[in-house]
């Protein structure tokens, strides 16, 4: 495109923004997904671009009309990143669409020209995307979600084999199936945490299947928990059994819907189904078969079977979306209609923005930074008569990070690239001399090199090569020799001088304070919301105590504190320099805000059939539920304070046995029939203090990671 506008057309205002624009499309971005959604992608950052390259054009000849402009369409580009992975990997080319025309500045009859360069580069671009080297249709989050499905439902049949005979090589295939589970989830975590931004898109597809990383997370602790072996002489529960059985024929039909696009739900379920029919006939039979007085023994089996059965038909349920948005029509795209059960595109990116307008997202402060970091270089760069202020602008763009410690280590690794780069270059030109030929061969061989640089050497190599494909870029335009390398290195330095004062200035503590904060939000949000699911249940299960709250707005809080929990933790993940806390032990730390919301979940939907019409005074067994929840929600409330106020956190609360006694005393007297016999009233408030004892036992994974944090 370059070749085309300069040799062809012979305007140098075309090929410069055709060049810019080809490395905007291509080398700064990477879409994925199916072919028709990266095409799609391709097209609108095409428009959105050109729409930025006639504003930027329209501002550029005043200067504080420019940095403002530049200010609030910085601040827009970044920001809109917390609403789906394609704004976030496609910030930096928005960027460079409004930087390029903003720091050129030029009349508005040269936007026919500037837009035309840009338009031959989308062109390419998308030919590009569409006929060389494709990537493959399945992005890595979904390959590793779909074989954490197919993982996790052979260790279910290899646990179900195992205790259901008594030959000993079942053991040998279900240690290697807890092996393969266990790698699977490990691989899935690794995938998701890999990017500086959430892998989520505002499709429906894609918000689904982020949706099942907590969960199958989730789901290989319950698998874990619930693979014990009973006791020699001991019954076996078959019921158990046939729940687990079950769900692994839901996780391995939902895998084969991931491995598809837009399949067919048939099979799927009917497995969720048979599935719901065995959780259906446990309960039925734990009703009607189990005395009161043995619930701490024999509920807790058909406990774990439950909480098996609730994770794994969320996970189908997520699926099953995913595949319905995917069998849409086009015109059914186009007209926003969404299948049931999930917001549309519009009502999701206003709930994850709207969770981003809070003084502790990282978010906000990394896009209140750039935007005042962007602004302030355009000033500079107008005041100081520099010859190329585009570089200035640029410069502060590629060494902003999180604080001001990283932004300052950018700043030496982008000024080493940019003199390495400008040496090669400057010798290079000297040996060629005015020969254009020759720059012609090299451009291209600079061009590959500064693409794939910063992934495979480091940062100051992609410097280094972007500085080089320059010098060969402008002396094609207008012969100048090596003095186009030095006047980068100039304008870089002063755009490095900028970000690192804006690093100073904003935020400089970098990202483990706010992970701390973040995390102390998050504990708080998803323990009120476990204890209103609670609330939600000892209502449900007694209209006489009272008009039912609806957790809904509980459950959105603690959402949105986990949305900005996950950003943060990317920052902190993505942050140079030693981590002061092993990254297994925060991952346990950020994984217990999951356990909290889907423990809130699961005991909602435990008392999602109960009508209240049993007789018997529940008043005693709930005041103990009541009562054990408080309990939970002041330890983690006294955890978030740790976290903030920095002191060690107080020891987990211990096995409350006479708590238990009393509410089994209560469930014996008032929710038994004549024959000594369980409610199904009872034994949903026997499973709700299992989670509720579930919540407990997690604070021993958690005390010693927080601790670890505060101490530093």
């Amino acid at each position: 495109m370059f070749a085309l506008g300069k040799e062809v057309i012979a305007n140098s205002t075309i090929a410069t923004f055709a060049a810019f624009g080809s490395f905007a499309m291509l080398l700064l971005v990477d879409f994925g997904g199916p072919l028709r959604e990266r095409l799609q992608a391709q097209a609108t950052l095409a428009l959105v671009a050109s729409a930025l390259v006639c504003r930027g054009t329209l501002v550029s000849q005043t200067t504080w009309l420019a940095a403002v402009t530049m200010a609030l369409v910085g601040f827009g580009v970044i920001f809109a990143g917390v609403v789906s992975s394609v704004l976030a990997g496609a910030s930096t080319s928005l960027l460079l669409a409004f930087i390029l025309p903003v720091t050129l500045p030029g009349p508005a009859a040269s936007i026919p020209d500037r837009l035309a360069g840009w338009g031959m580069a989308a062109g390419a671009a998308f030919l590009a995307v569409a006929l060389l080297w494709p990537t493959p249709s399945r992005g890595p989050l979904r390959s590793a979600t779909t074989a954490a499905c197919r993982a996790l439902a052979a260790r279910l049949r290899a646990e179900v084999a195992f205790v259901l005979s008594d030959r000993e090589p079942f053991e040998h295939e279900r240690d290697h199936a807890i092996k393969q589970s266990d790698a699977a989830i490990v691989a899935l975590r690794r995938v998701f945490l890999a990017t500086p931004y959430r892998p989520a898109s505002l499709s429906t597809a894609g918000r689904a299947t982020v949706r099942l990383v907590d969960e199958l997370y989730w789901l290989s602790a319950i698998v874990a928990q619930a693979a014990s072996r009973p006791a020699d002489g001991a019954p076996v529960n078959r019921d158990v059994c046939a729940v687990k059985s079950a769900a692994a024929v839901v996780l391995d039909r939902g895998a084969d819907l991931l491995s598809l696009t837009g399949g067919d739900c048939t099979e799927l379920h009917a497995a969720i189904d048979e599935l719901r029919g065995s959780l259906a006939r446990m309960e039925q039979r734990a009703t009607a078969e189990l005395h009161v007085g043995d619930f701490v023994t024999s509920l807790d089996p058909s406990f774990r079977a439950q909480e098996l059965g609730f994770a794994v038909t969320s996970i189908a349920g997520n699926i099953d979306l995913a595949a319905a948005a995917e069998r849409r029509s086009w015109l059914q795209r186009l007209l926003g209609r969404q299948p049931e059960g999930i917001a549309g595109t519009f009502s999701a990116a206003q709930q994850r923005a709207t969770a981003h307008v809070d003084r502790n997202s990282v978010w906000l402060h990394n896009s209140v930074r750039g935007a005042v970091g962007l602004a302030l270089a355009v000033v500079v760069a107008n005041e100081a008569g520099v010859q190329h202020s585009f570089w200035v602008v640029l410069g502060a763009l590629s060494v902003l990070r999180s604080n001001a410690l990283n932004t300052g280590q950018n700043v030496l690794r982008a000024l080493a690239g940019t003199v390495a780069g400008f040496v090669v270059g400057g010798a290079l030109l000297e040996l060629i001399g005015t020969d254009t030929t020759l720059l012609w061969i090299l451009l291209p061989i600079a061009i590959l090199f500064a693409g794939f640089a910063p992934a495979a050497i480091s940062f100051a190599a992609g410097q280094a090569a972007f500085t080089l494909t320059l010098v060969f870029l402008y002396n094609i335009i207008q012969p100048v020799g090596w003095k186009v390398g030095l006047l980068r290195v100039e304008d870089i330095a002063i755009g490095c001088g900028v970000s690192l004062l804006v690093g100073l200035l904003f935020w400089p503590r970098g990202a483990a304070p706010a992970l701390r904060r973040a995390l102390a939000q998050a504990y708080v949000d998803s323990v009120d919301y476990l204890a209103s699911a609670v609330d939600f249940g000892m209502r449900r299960c007694d209209f006489d105590a009272g008009a039912i709250d609806d957790p809904e707005t509980d459950a959105t809080h603690a959402a949105a504190a986990a949305r900005r929990l996950d950003d943060t933790f990317r920052s902190y993940l993505a942050e140079r320099g030693a981590k002061p806390i092993p990254l297994a032990e925060m991952t346990s730390l950020v994984s217990g805000i999951g356990g909290l919301r889907l423990a809130a979940d699961a005991v909602l939907d435990i008392w999602q059939h109960e009508d209240g019409s049993l007789g018997g005074d529940r008043s005693a067994a709930r005041v103990e539920l009541l009562r054990s929840s408080e309990l939970v929600k002041r330890w983690y409330e006294d955890l978030a304070a740790s976290l903030r106020d920095g002191r060690r956190p107080r020891e987990p609360l211990a096995h409350d046995k006479a708590a238990d006694g009393r509410l089994l005393d209560a469930v014996r007297r008032d929710l038994q029939g004549s024959d000594g016999k369980a409610s199904a009233t009872a034994v949903r408030m026997i499973w709700t203090g299992d989670h509720l004892d579930a919540v407990r036992r997690l604070q021993r994974l958690i005390v010693e990671p927080v601790a670890v944090a505060v101490e530093d």
